[in-house]
């Protein structure tokens, strides 16, 4: 089974499709090569370090929301 976990787009390197995003306190750099028309302060769904679509911030706060009921975080 594969997961695709929502993210904030807050930086891109247009020349390198790539990009920096935000999920729970971490930053991480991704890929954009499989994505057209995202600037920062999009969401994306990532998976394996690349950015699959673009969603909408409804659709990323919903998603994240059910990800946290399922698997809570460990202290």
């Amino acid at each position: 089974m594969c997961l695709a976990v929502p993210a904030r787009i807050t930086a891109i390197d247009a020349p390198n499709q790539t990009a920096v995003v935000a999920l729970g306190g971490i930053s991480k750099p991704i890929s954009l090569a499989l994505v057209d028309d995202v600037t920062v302060g999009d969401y994306v769904l990532v998976h394996v370090g690349y950015a699959l679509n673009k969603i909408s911030e409804e659709e990323a706060r919903l998603t994240l929301e059910t990800i946290a009921a399922i698997a809570p975080p460990h202290d």
